[in-house]
């Protein structure tokens, strides 16, 4: 009678513990799709690292226009510029993403492929203030998303990232800053030699 007891003890036991491998199975890949994303990291870490990737791609695409249309050498300077420092900072956040486990966009977003459309049809001192204007706006934009992000990231690796690239963001909206009054009052006047600061 106690053998019958034991045995049917063990039959429940190892029916529960199926039922409860089965439902966990069955919730284990909810939670292992959940986990495909970096859960570790906050969403405003992601955010960032997505949006600087993106802004990153559309300074590279614009500067190569730049280099193409612009007609003041200090433009195509600044865009030589932004193509060369872009591209080694989002060389450096596609490493520090991969490290991460997050999944950065790899084309222009249709904001950034609108910009870059309209500056296409642009030549000469019409495409030098127009790109310069969306140079500084853009890059105001960016040192603000930099700043917050190297105070107040949360994870140590893409804060660091923005703790790094910061200052040569800085530098590029003091640079197009520089350069905007120039291509403004170029417009309608012959040579910019004589131009002040």
């Amino acid at each position: 009678m106690s053998k019958m007891f034991f045995h049917s003890s063990i039959c429940v036991m190892v029916a529960g513990l199926l039922s409860v491998g089965v439902a966990q199975q069955g919730n284990g890949s909810m939670s292992s799709s959940d986990q495909m994303g970096p859960s570790s990291l906050s969403p405003a870490d992601q955010k960032f690292a997505r949006e600087a990737a993106q802004g990153g791609m559309a300074e590279v695409e614009l500067g190569k226009l730049a280099v193409q249309n612009a007609s003041s050498d200090d433009v195509k300077r600044f865009g030589q510029r932004m193509i060369d420092d872009h591209t080694k900072a989002n060389d450096k956040l596609k490493e520090v993403a991969s490290k991460e486990g997050i999944t950065l966009p790899t084309s222009l977003d249709a904001k950034d492929q609108a910009i870059k459309t309209r500056l296409s049809k642009l030549s000469g001192d019409q495409f030098d203030k127009a790109y310069i204007k969306d140079m500084v706006r853009d890059h105001k934009k960016d040192v603000a998303a930099f700043q917050n992000e190297s105070s107040t990231g949360s994870d140590p690796a893409i804060k660091a990232f923005a703790s790094e690239t910061l200052p040569t963001v800085q530098d590029h909206l003091k640079q197009a800053e520089t350069i905007e009054p120039k291509v403004v009052q170029a417009r309608g006047t012959t040579p910019s030699s004589g131009m002040q600061h």
